[in-house]
């Protein structure tokens, strides 16, 4: 039986067979990312530049948009160096580091979308508190409360997950490491550890 210190990569998904579907999914993805990268990059732009903009609402808007940035950078980029040079590898601590920074971007940005409901609750709400209640300290603690938190979890799911043993192969049927693709590689009953660690994330998002 083998385990995941036997591997030294990870397949993942290919997306196409033949060599002229592999180039037109490079170049759908190129496309894709360069339209992502280019709004999230005019959106951060605009609200750092313009002081019209200096506001709770906008200043989460801009971490938000830091995060689809991350996302971006994180999963699209091998997939189209796999798609581009016909292959499907990724190295083991590739795929953790993949892992991490997905879990990372996309913790950040729930907790994030968390606290703009608040934003707007307290704007419809309570009017009148607004000021007190999201000041610039304020909210720059609640942004930093969000990224430490989205730290905290994305490291305790890929700390679980990499300390599973692995017997089901290395194929992934993704094509970026993503934790439900791992475990079910896994030999032994995770579902209760990976479900602990939901709740461990649900909570940190309220609290």
């Amino acid at each position: 039986m083998s385990n995941s210190s036997s591997f030294s990569h990870f397949l993942l998904l290919a997306l196409a067979d033949t060599r002229q579907l592999q180039l037109l999914h490079f170049c759908l993805f190129l496309g894709i990312s360069l339209a992502a990268l280019l709004g999230n990059t005019l959106i951060i732009s605009a609200i750092a530049c313009s002081h019209h903009l200096h506001s709770p609402m906008f200043f989460f808007l801009l971490n938000l948009a830091l995060t689809d940035l991350g996302c971006i950078c994180t999963t699209v980029p091998k997939a189209m160096h796999n798609s581009l040079w016909d292959t499907r590898t990724i190295s083991y601590s590739g795929c953790a580091a993949q892992l991490f920074f997905f879990m990372f971007f996309i913790s950040a940005e729930y907790f994030l979308l968390t606290i703009m409901c608040y934003d707007r609750y307290v704007s419809i709400c309570k009017p009148l508190h607004y000021g007190t209640l999201l000041g610039s300290r304020a909210c720059a603690h609640m942004a930093a409360a969000a990224w430490a938190s989205a730290f905290l979890n994305a490291l305790l799911h890929t700390a679980n997950t990499f300390s599973l043993p692995l017997c089901q192969g290395n194929a992934l049927g993704q094509f970026f490491c993503e934790i439900p693709h791992i475990l079910k590689l896994s030999c032994s009953k995770s579902h209760l550890r990976e479900l602990g660690l939901i709740v461990i994330g649900g909570c940190l998002a309220f609290v």
